[in-house]
C-alpha cells in the first residue's frame, strides 16, 4: 500500500514571469490599469470599475473589438495565479 507523504507532493505556485502559465502582456495592461485605480492587496472592486479601463486597453489594443471580453479573462487568469480573487458571482473581486 502506497503511504502518501509530504514528499510525494511537489507543490508549485504560479510564478507572474511572461512565458509562464496564461501570464501575458495582456495580463500585464489589466493589472496595471487596477494598480492606477489605486487598488492594493485585500482592496475590492468591481468588474463595473475595472471596466472603466476600457478606454486606456482600447488605444493599448486598437485592432481588438472585445475589450470587455478580454479584462474578464484576464481577471480569471490573475485569480489562477493567486493575485486575487472571486469575491461573488456578481462581479466582486479582491486583490491578494
Amino acid at each position: 500500500e502506497y503511504a502518501a507523504t509530504a514528499a510525494n507532493f511537489k507543490i508549485e505556485t504560479p510564478k507572474l514571469v511572461h512565458g509562464i502559465g496564461e501570464w501575458t502582456e495582456w495580463t500585464d495592461a489589466v493589472w496595471d490599469c487596477i494598480k492606477l485605480m489605486g487598488f492594493v492587496s485585500g482592496s475590492e472592486f468591481t468588474l463595473k470599475e475595472v471596466y472603466s479601463a476600457e478606454p486606456v486597453l482600447q488605444r493599448i489594443y486598437p485592432d481588438n473589438a472585445y475589450i470587455k471580453d478580454k479584462i474578464r479573462q484576464q481577471l480569471q487568469i490573475m485569480r489562477d495565479c493567486g493575485r486575487l480573487e472571486f469575491v461573488d458571482n456578481l462581479g466582486q473581486y479582491r486583490m491578494l
